[in-house]
Order: structure tokens, then sequence, then C-alpha cells
């Protein structure tokens, strides 16, 4: 006869008194409870990281205009270099990334 020894040992005491089908539901309830505890003050406003104060920042992007070899997807509404142009049908511009 082959043995299990992941399986948990049991004695003979342990098969004598069995539970009760009313304390195993009962167990199986307190197991499978969905109570959760949530701390008000844990929640991702009372988080500071260290260096992250912006307000005072102010922030110059030089904006570059369309170039004459990039479209706008009309799908995603990026623009993208023509290399990645997998559609064009009735003057609407489909990348790549939004046909496949």
């Amino acid at each position: 006869m082959a043995t299990d020894y992941d399986a948990p040992r049991r004695t003979e005491s342990d098969d004598v008194s069995e539970d009760s089908l009313e304390e195993l539901k009962a167990r199986r309830n307190e197991a499978q409870s969905a109570v959760v505890d949530v701390d008000e003050s844990d929640t991702a406003e009372s988080f500071e990281l260290p260096g992250a104060d912006l307000s005072e920042e102010v922030l110059t992007v030089r904006v570059v205009p369309k170039q004459a070899d990039e479209f706008t997807c009309a799908s995603c509404f990026l623009v993208h270099h023509r290399s990645r142009l997998a559609s064009e049908a009735g003057g609407r511009m489909i990348c790549m990334d939004c046909a496949a």
C-alpha cells in the first residue's frame, strides 16, 4: 500500500471524534468571511513622497507641430511616423497598434 507522506497525520482518536456537520459549516463560514479591515488613515492621500511637492514647479515644454512624414491615428489620436501606418481608408489613417 502506498503512503502519502504529505497528508496530515491522523490518530485513531481523531477518527473517532469526528466533528459534527454544524461545526464544519461554522468553520467554513468563518474561513470565508469577507470582512475587510480598512483603516481610513491608509488611503493614498496620506502617503507623502519625498520631493513630490510640485505645486510651485513651472514646466516648459517645446511643442513641435506635426511633421510632413507623420500622421494622426483616427482611432487613438496619437501622432505616429508614416512607417507605422497600417491602413488608410476614406481619409481615416489607422496606426499598426490600433489595427492589430
